[in-house]
């Protein structure tokens, strides 16, 4: 405990309490990271082959094997496509249920945005408190102006804007990575409720409108 109240009094000393804020903020969006990817998991996003394979047997007109397909399925939107084959809701109320539960899984990217969106100010923040300090030094000075204070002060200042675009890159690179994976399950879920719907395998049935 003690080591660890000295390195934060180094960080403090040398960056100000900007670098703290930023420590902070990168420890926040690295757990809220961890728990992105453990309740990805734990959904099952981006495993859909039993749902994609019981939507299938559903377009083809086999109902039976569809559910046996979809009861095999862990996806989270298994319940969203039972729905769907019993007709128990309409698309609007079907498409309600899934947005629900991405509302879910999305939780915490507003977060995420927020940091990558902030941490590169509070740097340039922290440099601007820095270069202040830094030229008051050297006002101090008067006429005996040594270089190397001014440079050292510089550096410093210079570091929380360094400190800040590190939090902020990885911060929007993995946000970006996030959301690639909930537009294409957003696509997988509209196709999957629409092919229900109105599954191709239907209007084949003999004494259907349309099969003159």
């Amino acid at each position: 405990m003690g080591q660890l109240s000295e390195a934060l009094a180094r960080i403090a000393d040398l960056g100000g309490p900007v670098v703290l804020l930023l420590g902070a903020l990168s420890v926040l969006v690295l757990a809220v990271v961890l728990y992105k990817l453990w309740q990805f998991a734990a959904a099952g996003v981006g495993r859909h082959r039993a749902l994609s394979d019981a939507v299938g047997a559903w377009d083809r007109g086999a109902g039976d094997e569809a559910r046996q397909h979809l009861g095999r399925s862990t996806s989270y939107l298994r319940p969203v496509v039972a729905m769907a084959m019993a007709g128990a809701a309409d698309v609007r109320r079907l498409e309600a249920e899934a947005e629900l539960r991405f509302a879910r899984l999305e939780s915490g990217f507003r977060l995420l945005d927020s940091v990558a969106q902030l941490a590169p100010l509070l740097g340039l923040f922290g440099t601007v408190l820095g270069m202040i300090s830094a030229f008051q030094a050297l006002q101090a000075a008067g006429a005996q102006v040594d270089p190397s204070v001014l440079a050292g002060g510089i550096w410093v200042a210079l570091l929380t804007t360094a400190v800040g675009l590190a939090v902020a890159m990885p911060t929007a690179l993995i946000l970006s990575w996030f959301e690639a994976r909930m537009d294409g399950e957003r696509v997988l879920a509209q196709k999957a409720l629409h092919t229900v719907l109105a599954p191709a395998g239907v209007l084949d049935v003999p004494g259907m409108p349309g099969d003159a």
